[in-house]
This record gives structure tokens, C-alpha cells and sequence, in this order.
């Protein structure tokens, strides 16, 4: 199975939840969509924090990287 995108795991959570909040699937298919849709968020969020990891910043005050924070 080739690796999935974050960009496409996304775009396939934003469509189940239209689908959910538009009624447009029975309830056990609202169901197993969102079990789909928590797997996927975790995949999101996994992605999201390797990505934190590897940004670094240049602290100009000593010319050496370090690790990027959000606070």
C-alpha cells in the first residue's frame, strides 16, 4: 500500500464528515465512517507532530538550530 498524503487523508475526513452531517449515509454506515474518520485524524495529527519535529528555527543570537515550538 503506497504511503498516504496528509493532504488526502484531509480531503477523505472533510468528505465523511459532510457525509455525517448531511445525513446522507444510513447510521450503521455513519458508524463505521466514523471509526474511518478517527483513524484518519490520528494519521493527521501523528503527520502533524513529525512535522513539528523537524522544523527548526535559527537562532540568530548564536547560529545554531534549534527545535520549533508553538507557545
Amino acid at each position: 500500500m503506497a504511503q498516504q498524503k496528509f493532504e488526502d487523508a484531509m480531503a477523505q475526513l472533510e468528505k465523511i464528515v459532510e457525509q455525517i452531517e448531511n445525513d446522507e449515509i444510513s447510521l450503521d454506515e455513519a458508524l463505521s465512517k466514523y471509526q474511518a474518520g478517527v483513524a484518519l485524524v490520528k494519521f493527521c495529527q501523528d503527520k502533524l507532530a513529525e512535522a513539528e519535529q523537524k522544523i527548526k528555527i535559527l537562532d540568530t543570537s548564536s547560529d545554531s538550530l534549534k527545535d520549533f515550538s508553538i507557545e
